[in-house]
C-alpha cells in the first residue's frame, strides 16, 4: 500500500495512564489428543445445538501429523447421517483461494509467472489501463487489484448456468476504483483471474492442474473444485443448511470456482495444512520448495506496523501474542476457518454445515477458535497500558467510514451505505467505539484503547484497529484483517445519516401528497366546490401526482429487487429485463422533477394561491428531484448491468 504510514514511532515517548496490575497469565493446557477431545466433546455439541446448527467438522495438526479430527452434529439432519472426518464432504468457500495461490507459486518457482509482470503478459484478452499502472500478481495476491465489488452469478442454481471462465471473466470484470498496489479490497474476481492465468501458462483446465500438482501429492482423494460433484464423492457431501430446523439447501454452483467452490474433507484439508506447516513439504512429497513456501508466508510490504498484513494470498492473524496466518471462507450455507499457528507448528481447520441463530452473527467459528486459543495458547505476556492521549485521538478520528470492498459504479452501490461504519468516542471514558450495534459477547459495545499512537485494541479482546492518513489526506481506518480498509466519508451527501434522512422526507411528502389527492376530491364534492385549476396547471398537476405514483413503483421494484439478491445470493440474468424497466421508470422520476419545478415556480407566481400550497409544491418538487437525484448519484440508473 502506497500509504505506508508507522503508528509507533513515539510509543516510547508517549505519557501513560496509570493502570491496574494486569492479571496474571494463565497456564497453558499441553495440547494433546486426549485433551483436545474431552475440551471439543464438551464445547461443540453445546454449540452446535444451541445455535441450530446442523453439524460441523474440527481438525487439528501438530508437528506434521493429524492430532484430532472430528465431526459432531450430522451431514443429514433428517436422516442422521454422520460426520466422518476422513470423507465427508464440506465447502469451505474462499479457504480455496489458498490452493489457487499454492498454484500461482508453482509456477513462479517454475519461472513460468512473475509477481511483479504486467498480468496482460500472461492473458489473452486485455484488462484495460487505469490509474497509469497494470496490476501485478502480487497485486492480486495481496487483494490490491482495485477491482470494485462484483456480486453478479457468483452463485448460480444449476450447472448448465455456469459459463466458461474465460467468457465470465471478460464479461464480468468490474471497475477499477483504485490504483492497483494501493488499497486492499478483497476480490473473488481477481482471484478467478489469477486463476485463468495459471490455466494459460500450464496448459491445464484449473480443476485438472490442482488435482494433478495438489491434490494427488497430498494424497487429498475427497477434495474437488469440479462442479458437479464427480460420481465417486457426491454420496459423500454434506447438507447445507440455513438453520438446522430447516430444510437442507442444493449443491451451490460457483461460478468463480477458483475463489470457492473446493469441496474437500477435513481430513484432506489436514494434508495441506501439515504441507504449508512444513514449508511445503508433505511425506516425502514436496508440493513447493522451502523458500518459495516462505516466501508465501512472509508479510507483504503497506500495512502499519503492528497491524496485521496480507502475505501472498494468507492473511496474518494474531492472538494471544501467536504469529498466525489463515484464511476464512463462506458459500451460502457453510462457514469454515483455517488457521497456521506457524509457532507452535499447529494447523486448525473448522467447517459448519450451516450459519445458525442470526444471532449468532456467524461468530459460532470465531468463538471456538477463542476457546482453543485460550485454553492451549493462553496471553502470556501484559497487555500494553493506553496512552493518555486515548480520548483526544478517539476525538480526532471520529467519523463515517466506509469499507474499500464495495459496490461504487454500479447499481449495488446504495448497500454501500448500508456498510457505514460509525467512529465516535465513549463519552464515559477515554476508549473508542466502532458502531453502537457491534456487540462483544458479553452483549455490550465494543470499546477500544489506544496501545500505540493512533492503534487501538478491543478493551475486552484481541482485535486491534489502526488510523493514518493517505497520500491525498483522506483519514484511513486499517482493521484487524487487511484485505480490506475503511475510508473517511468527507461528502455529507455520500452519509447514510444524510441520504436516509432526505429520502424518507422525500417519500412522506410525495406519500401525503397522494394520500390528499383523493381526500381533496372527496372534501371537494362534499362542499360542491371545483378545483382551482385550469388548463396547463390542471395537466401539471397531474404529471406530478403520477410521478410520485412512478416514485414509490421504483421503490417497491428495487426493494423487490433486493429481496431477491437476499434470498437467491448471486442473482443471475434472468432478472435483467426488470432491473431495465426499474431504471427507465427512474428516468421518467427525473421528467416528473422538471415537471414539479415548473408547477412549483407557477404557483409561487399565482398571486390567488394558498401560501401553505406553494410551500407544499416547493417541497414536492424538492422532494421528487432529490429522489431523481438519490437514482442518479447511487448509480441506479447505470445501465450497465454489470454487478
Amino acid at each position: 500500500m502506497a500509504f505506508r504510514w508507522c503508528v509507533l514511532g513515539f510509543l516510547t515517548a508517549a505519557p501513560l495512564l496509570a493502570q491496574a496490575p494486569a492479571p496474571a497469565p494463565k497456564a497453558a493446557v499441553p495440547l494433546t489428543a486426549t485433551d483436545l477431545e474431552s475440551f471439543l466433546d464438551g464445547f461443540m455439541p453445546l454449540q452446535v445445538e444451541h445455535g441450530d446448527i446442523g453439524g460441523a467438522v474440527v481438525a487439528v495438526v501438530k508437528d506434521g501429523k493429524v492430532l484430532f479430527a472430528k465431526g459432531y452434529g450430522y451431514a443429514d439432519v433428517v436422516h442422521k447421517r454422520p460426520i466422518v472426518p476422513e470423507s465427508t464432504l464440506f465447502r469451505p468457500g474462499s479457504i480455496s483461494k489458498l490452493f489457487t495461490w499454492t498454484a500461482v507459486m508453482q509456477q513462479v518457482e517454475q519461472g513460468k509467472l512473475d509477481l511483479d509482470k504486467d498480468i496482460n503478459t500472461y492473458l489473452d484478452f486485455p484488462v484495460p489501463p487505469a490509474f497509469g499502472k497494470p496490476i501485478t500478481l502480487r497485486d492480486i495476491m495481496t487483494h490490491r487489484a482495485g477491482f470494485e465489488e462484483t456480486i453478479k452469478q457468483l452463485f448460480v442454481k444449476t450447472e448448465p448456468e455456469l459459463t466458461p471462465r474465460r467468457t465470465y471473466l471478460i464479461e464480468h470484470m468490474p471497475k477499477r476504483i483504485f490504483p492497483p498496489g494501493k488499497v486492499p479490497a478483497y476480490s473473488n474476481y481477481a482471484t478467478t483471474l489469477a486463476a485463468y492465468i495459471v490455466e494459460r501458462v500450464s496448459g491445464q483446465p484449473f480443476e485438472d492442474y490442482v488435482e494433478q500438482h495438489i491434490f494427488q501429492p497430498l494424497d487429498m482423494h475427497h477434495a474437488t473444485f469440479r462442479q458437479p460433484l464427480p460420481a465417486a464423492l457426491a454420496s459423500q457431501m454434506s447438507n447445507g443448511y440455513k438453520l438446522a430446523s430447516d430444510s437442507a439447501k442444493g449443491f451451490e454452483f460457483v461460478e468463480v470456482a477458483p475463489a470457492g467452490a473446493l469441496s474437500a474433507a477435513a481430513a484432506d484439508m489436514c494434508h495441506f495444512m501439515i504441507a504449508h506447516l512444513q514449508d511445503g513439504k508433505y511425506g516425502t512429497v514436496q508440493i513447493l520448495q522451502p523458500a518459495t513456501a516462505q516466501k508465501m508466508h512472509s508479510p507483504q510490504t503497506g500495512w502499519p506496523e503492528g497491524m496485521h498484513a496480507m502475505d501472498l494470498g494468507f492473511y496474518e492473524e494474531s492472538r494471544n501474542g501467536h504469529h498466525i496466518i489463515g484464511h476464512g471462507g463462506d458459500t451460502q450455507w457453510f462457514h469454515s476457518d483455517l488457521h497456521l499457528i506457524l509457532d507452535q507448528n499447529v494447523g486448525f481447520f473448522v467447517s459448519y454445515n450451516s450459519a445458525g441463530h442470526p444471532e449468532q452473527d456467524g461468530s459460532a467459528r470465531g468463538n471456538l477458535f477463542s476457546a482453543f486459543m485460550d485454553r492451549y495458547f493462553p496471553e502470556t505476556t501484559p497487555q500494553p497500558p493506553t496512552l493518555a492521549t486515548s480520548a483526544a485521538d478517539a476525538r480526532a478520528v471520529s467519523g463515517l467510514y466506509l469499507g474499500s470492498r464495495r459496490f461504487e459504479t454500479n447499481i449495488f452501490s446504495p448497500l454501500s451505505l448500508l456498510g457505514e461504519t460509525t467512529i465516535q468516542p465513549d463519552p464515559k471514558d477515554s476508549t473508542l467505539l466502532m458502531s453502537a450495534d457491534q456487540k462483544g459477547l458479553n452483549g455490550q459495545p465494543v470499546r477500544y484503547r489506544e496501545i500505540a499512537p493512533m492503534r487501538f485494541r478491543d478493551v475486552d479482546g484481541t482485535e486491534q484497529v489502526a488510523f493514518a492518513t493517505d497520500s491525498t489526506g483522506r483519514r484511513i481506518l486499517y482493521l484487524d484483517f487487511p484485505f480490506e480498509l475503511a475510508q473517511h466519508v468527507d461528502h455529507t451527501f455520500d452519509k447514510k445519516t444524510t441520504n436516509t434522512q432526505l429520502l424518507v422526507t422525500s417519500l412522506i411528502v410525495m406519500a401525503l401528497t397522494l394520500l390528499g389527492w383523493p381526500v381533496g376530491a372527496m372534501i371537494r364534492k362534499h362542499y360542491g366546490q371545483t378545483l382551482a385549476l385550469e388548463g396547463d396547471a390542471r395537466r401539471l398537476r397531474l404529471i406530478v401526482h403520477l410521478a410520485c405514483i412512478l416514485c414509490f413503483v421504483v421503490v417497491a421494484m428495487l426493494a423487490s429487487f433486493l429481496n431477491k439478491f437476499t434470498n437467491d445470493f448471486g442473482l443471475g440474468k434472468n432478472g435483467d429485463f426488470n432491473i431495465h424497466f426499474m431504471q427507465f421508470l427512474g428516468l421518467l422520476t427525473g421528467l416528473g422533477a422538471v415537471a414539479a419545478i415548473y408547477q412549483s415556480i407557477g404557483s409561487w407566481r399565482d398571486s390567488g394561491r394558498w401560501i401553505w400550497a406553494k410551500i407544499w409544491n416547493t417541497l414536492l418538487a424538492l422532494s421528487v428531484l432529490f429522489f431523481f437525484w438519490f437514482l442518479f448519484h447511487w448509480h441506479l440508473l447505470n445501465w450497465n448491468l454489470n454487478y
